[in-house]
């Protein structure tokens, strides 16, 4: 049986927590995740913690169960240019990326299994608005977060202090990613982070591709 796994940069530096934001992970590549299991396909995703963790359990994975379709995904931290539109060249340029910034040797696996988050996870979060809204309630201030069409462009710390100054007068208080990070993740629409953050289109859409093909 085909197996897929997706080696996540985040998650903390418990099992709990690693636990817990991997439900949030599940919750959103719900579809994706239900298509693998309709085709009776294996699907682990793996909460690794750091980024450097992250890497590490992807090569480890690669060299120890190489029939399988493991995939890394962490932030791209800084920017990167806009995708092109041909599958193989933007797989080429995240490699390239993550070697460059990062001095990660991907040598080992498939271009095309390494994803990028841009520039952060919470990117994918501040996407939605509405979900935001419903889950923070009085006090949350929609209007303080980035407004730009292709989140992409936002650079990582002004999506991060814009989330939290647009969550601080909160009942459940200022953004946290161990606090909130799963259950937004849940609640969030993955057309409209799709949308907003191309990559993550690419993501899914590579996935579905890639289950339909298995």
């Amino acid at each position: 049986m085909t197996q897929f796994a997706l080696y996540v940069e985040g998650g903390g530096d418990t099992a709990q927590q690693k636990a817990e934001l991997r439900q949030g992970f599940d919750g959103l590549l719900e579809r994706v995740k239900s298509s693998a299991r309709d085709k009776r396909l294996g699907w682990k995703l793996v909460c690794a913690g750091d980024r450097r963790a992250a890497y590490e359990a992807f090569i480890d994975a690669v060299r120890m169960n190489p029939n399988a379709v493991n995939v890394l995904l962490v932030d791209s931290e800084d920017q990167i240019a806009p995708e092109t539109g041909d599958p193989a060249r933007d797989a080429a340029a995240r490699v390239a990326h993550l070697r460059e910034r990062d001095g990660w040797d991907l040598s080992a696996t498939r271009a095309e299994r390494v994803h990028l988050m841009v520039r952060c996870m919470e990117a994918w979060i501040v996407a939605d608005p509405g979900a935001l809204a419903v889950y923070y309630g009085q006090g949350f201030a929609p209007n303080v977060l980035p407004a730009r069409s292709n989140l992409e462009d936002e650079p990582k710390p002004d999506v991060n202090d814009k989330l939290a100054r647009a969550t601080r007068g909160t009942q459940k208080g200022e953004y946290g990613k161990i606090k909130h990070a799963s259950q937004l993740l849940q609640r969030i629409d993955p057309a409209r982070v799709a949308q907003r953050c191309p990559r993550f289109g690419s993501l899914t859409r590579w996935l579905e591709q890639t289950i339909e093909a298995a």
